[in-house]
């Protein structure tokens, strides 16, 4: 059940929400308790979504892709995963196509993404994009990792640390600086490639929540990665960067209500069946009383969240609106998961429930992609500039 009538979305979209809904219960769903175990996705479910057309919907088909540049499709698909409740996989994916994909798309050389996109979209080779580093998290300036020109490649050392996707990638984007006396102007993106002797992977992290996520730490020890690997021109990885983020935080923005609203749905239908005091939960006033400020929140965010959509379909969501929707609904996301395990009780607190698991996946997502005291810094620049 919608709380907001949806008119974003047509008949076509529809059709595609129902094949991505049926795709998710086949064959994610089912296979979510291993992937967990295993701290990740199986190499075949990545595989299964290149076969359904899945991955990079929107590249051109001269690279293999649907061609599809509609955004929306790309929304449903992000919806769909965060409202099943698999969210390791509701992560990665939209990180390979929505995130990591686009640098190449937009800046490759045409030698580039003939070579990798092809590959991307089948699923054989997974992405992931490398920024973060032990000692540098949102400050992207303060990075320590060096590319050194050697004329014919460049000569990598660094590390990069809670890379999602990591553990699995065959491609990683990697910001380094080519210039590091020019600070942001010196910082250059390379993609770097499993099996290049010098890339080593480290063992995936014991995280709080997103247990079927693929993160860990990236090591670079005097790596060889070829000229033809720099993503577009060196010293411009800064401004790809900063042109990339909005559709990042619009990513996780999306990511974050549908989860917020899937577990609500969940918690209203448990209140219902819950009796306490000789009746259900929903006779009490102050059950009645919470639900009706979720909904109402979860009302107002959908309705910002659709707007930023569409700008963004438009080509018109500008840095700082993509910071508002990431810390505003990331924040939501938290408050309602929270919200939802005291109405649980005890049962809140049990990891075969979903909602503990809602719990524990919603807290990163206020950290990664730029922190939401990051955003709330770009933002408090559009207001006194």
């Amino acid at each position: 059940m919608e709380l907001l009538p949806r008119e974003i979305f047509n008949e076509e979209h529809d059709l595609f929400r129902d094949s991505v809904k049926d795709f998710i219960n086949r064959e994610v769903v089912p296979y979510n308790d291993e992937w967990e175990k295993n701290k990740m996705v199986s190499r075949e479910s990545w595989k299964k979504f290149g076969e359904n057309g899945f991955l990079g919907i929107q590249v051109p088909e001269e690279y293999g892709g649907l061609g599809i540049d509609d955004f929306r499709y790309n929304a449903i698909l992000i919806e769909e995963l965060s409202r099943s409740g698999c969210a390791g996989p509701a992560i990665g994916y939209p990180l390979h196509s929505d995130i990591v994909l686009p640098y190449v798309l937009h800046n490759g050389s045409e030698e580039l993404k003939k070579r990798v996109l092809p590959e991307m979209l089948t699923g054989e080779k997974v992405n992931a994009i490398a920024m973060t580093e032990p000692g540098a998290g949102s400050d992207l300036k303060a990075m320590r990792t060096t590319a050194v020109d050697k004329g014919d490649h460049y000569l990598v050392n660094g590390s990069k640390t809670f890379i999602t996707n990591g553990y699995l990638a065959d491609y990683v984007v990697i910001a380094a600086k080519t210039n590091p006396e020019m600070g942001a102007k010196g910082i250059s993106l390379l993609l770097v490639e499993e099996g290049m002797e010098g890339f080593k992977k480290g063992v995936p992290f014991q995280k709080v929540g997103l247990h079927a996520q693929d993160t860990c730490e990236l090591f670079f020890e005097d790596l060889k990665v070829p000229k033809e690997n720099l993503i577009g021109e060196e010293g411009r990885g800064f401004v790809y960067l900063m042109t990339e983020l909005p559709q990042e935080r619009l990513v996780v923005a999306l990511s974050a209500i549908a989860a917020a609203e899937a577990i609500f749905h969940q918690t209203v239908e448990y209140t219902k069946q819950r009796e306490a005091f000789g009746g259900s939960l929903t006779k009490l006033q102050t059950v009645k009383f919470k639900l009706a400020e979720m909904a109402s929140s979860l009302t107002m965010g959908r309705a910002f969240a659709d707007k930023c959509l569409m700008l963004h379909n438009e080509g018109k969501l500008d840095t700082a609106t993509a910071s508002m929707a990431k810390y505003k609904l990331t924040d939501l996301q938290c408050e309602i998961a929270d919200e939802c395990v005291q109405l649980h009780g005890g049962y809140g607190y049990m990891w075969e429930y979903p909602v503990a698991r809602a719990w524990a996946d919603a807290r990163v997502q206020r950290i990664y992609a730029g922190t939401n005291e990051i955003m709330k810094e770009i933002i408090s620049r559009k207001i006194l500039d």
